[in-house]
């Protein structure tokens, strides 16, 4: 059987997830080659590989700069045709969410080899960060081409839930976690299979997806985290507390403290909210220490707890920096908390209407949609939104659920006429 460092150096150069255990020992092994030989370009590539992917799985970026450090001394190393070293750098600026710089390399690391599969899968993500949901699909055929097994399926998930595909996402998601060998990989399959039946408003068969993703892989924080998204959807408020406060003392994630926050503020708990928004922003300045971007997540929550103004200078530069979708409802949303309805409508189209490249199907982006509406006095089509937001999911968020209801008992019945 294969050692630890021979598992985790198939899963990072496999573009799939890695178990930690085999990481920390394929970085001590690296890390003792280039010490004995500094001139071993691969060796170099294959640590910053699996220095991406440390600070991927355990949402430290302090494992970036040595990431890009490693990546760039291998490129030093060797200049021409070295497709390692760019795919790996595609690779770190996906976990740092620099779409641009995602596709330059990965765009690179394709011409040197062009049926170099792994470069395609990443590829795939940074045209979707960028809003590019056509080159996103090229990707995509050109990856199934050249590969077929799980981590192809697990990308073919990704796009078609992008183009508002679920059922088939769903499929394409449980066809992967059933085929993956590794438990690592196995597991991140099923943590993806829970956010797809949780975006769906199907709370048991979520947390029946995320409990079996940690037990499959003990170190699978998201999994956590949505295992306590699906308990809090369910009532079991106390358990749900506890499975986040585990899953954010293990993996300190912006996005999971923003939850955590806004699960305590229904419950009127605004002392133990603000401990978590505390965290929240500064997670966000050690992750922009990294080079990592979590201005998204950041901007979400000024929108709702801080600065709008704030929230829209921010959301406004990422925006222009790499146009997404989730980048396209957090702007509006701003927009709209800031009292910007007018332009905040036309971004709220763009991340829900699929001829604008929003083909999601989102309880959230729904939401926003509807209450920018409701402002704007487009009662029909704020009500048909808001409607549409609690028929996608009618759990999506402990805050903003609630408060979706009460729109809608305020906006009343449809007028026969």
């Amino acid at each position: 059987a294969p050692g630890p460092a021979v598992r985790a150096l198939g899963a990072v150069t496999a573009a799939v997830p890695a178990a930690l255990p085999d990481l920390a020992v394929l970085i001590g092994e690296r890390e003792a080659r280039v010490r004995a030989d500094p001139g071993d370009a691969r060796s170099w590539a294959v640590l910053g590989a699996a220095y991406t992917e440390q600070g991927r799985r355990t949402a430290n970026p302090a494992y970036f700069p040595r990431a890009d450090r490693a990546l760039r001394t291998s490129l030093e190393i060797a200049p021409r045709r070295n497709a390692d070293a760019a795919e790996g750098l595609a690779a770190l600026a996906v976990a740092r969410r620099d779409f641009p710089s995602a596709k330059w390399w990965g765009e690179v690391a394709r011409r040197l080899e062009p049926r170099r599969w792994t470069a395609h899968a990443l590829l795939i993500e940074a045209y979707t960060g960028l809003g590019d949901h056509q080159a996103a699909g090229r990707s995509l055929d050109r990856l199934t081409e050249l590969r077929s097994g799980p981590a192809v399926m697990a990308r073919a998930a990704a796009v078609d839930r992008d183009r508002g595909r679920r059922e088939d996402a769903a499929a394409e998601i449980a066809d992967a976690a059933a085929l993956a060998e590794a438990p690592a990989e196995r597991a991140a399959y099923l943590e993806r299979a829970g956010q797809l039946a949780f975006e769906r408003g199907d709370r048991q068969t979520a947390l029946r997806y995320f409990e079996q993703a940690l037990r499959t892989d003990p170190d699978q924080r998201a999994a956590q985290a949505g295992q306590g998204r699906a308990l809090a959807a369910l009532g079991r408020t106390t358990q749900a507390l506890a499975v986040y406060q585990a899953a954010l003392a293990r993996q300190p994630c912006p996005a999971f403290a923003l939850e955590l926050g806004e699960l305590y503020e229904s419950l009127g708990l605004r002392r133990a909210a603000r401990v978590q928004y505390d965290l929240l922003r500064a997670r966000v300045r050690e992750a922009a220490a990294g080079g990592a971007d979590e201005e998204l997540v950041l901007g979400l929550f000024e929108a709702d707890h801080g600065d709008p103004e704030a929230a829209v200078r921010r959301l406004r530069d990422e925006w222009r920096r790499q146009p997404g979708t989730a980048v396209a409802d957090a702007l509006g949303w701003a927009l709209h908390r800031a009292g910007q309805d007018e332009e905040a409508l036309g971004f709220a189209r763009t991340a829900t209407e699929g001829e604008r490249g929003g083909g999601v199907r989102s309880a959230l982006y729904s939401y926003h949609r509807g209450m920018i509406e409701r402002e704007l006095e487009r009662y029909g089509s704020a009500r048909r939104h808001l409607q549409e937001a609690l028929r996608i999911n009618p759990y999506f968020s402990p805050l903003h659920v609630p408060a979706a209801r009460r729109a809608l008992r305020a906006l009343g019945e449809a007028p026969v006429d």
